[in-house]
């Protein structure tokens, strides 16, 4: 997605990154270029709402469930790969008996 305007920080890098900057993992200085753009990109502003009202949703109805770190790390693996672009096995991303008995107590 582009509004096909140019900005100092590309369209593509915030959206890539948007998770990184709702979670505030990134450098103040890349948050400020977010904002920024943001302020500049009205087509980046509206999936920034949109991503940041999904996440609030997702807080409130699974918030005080602990992930259990093993299924984390595969999960972040899986998003890791689909970013880098590389081919994504067709397999699920499977549980553990453990991690979903972990799952069932919380």
């Amino acid at each position: 997605m582009s509004c096909g305007e140019p900005h100092e920080t590309d369209c593509s890098e915030v959206l890539d990154h948007l998770y990184e900057f709702l979670d505030r993992e990134m450098p103040d200085t890349d948050c400020t270029k977010f904002e920024v753009h943001f302020e500049e990109c009205s087509p980046c502003l509206e999936k920034y709402g949109l991503e940041q009202a999904v996440k609030k949703l997702v807080k409130r109805c699974c918030g005080s469930d602990d992930v259990p770190t093993d299924l984390r790390a595969k999960v972040m693996g899986r998003i890791d790969l689909i970013r880098s672009g590389e081919p994504v096995p067709e397999q699920d991303v499977s549980v553990s008996p453990a991690d979903a008995q972990g799952l069932a107590t919380e």
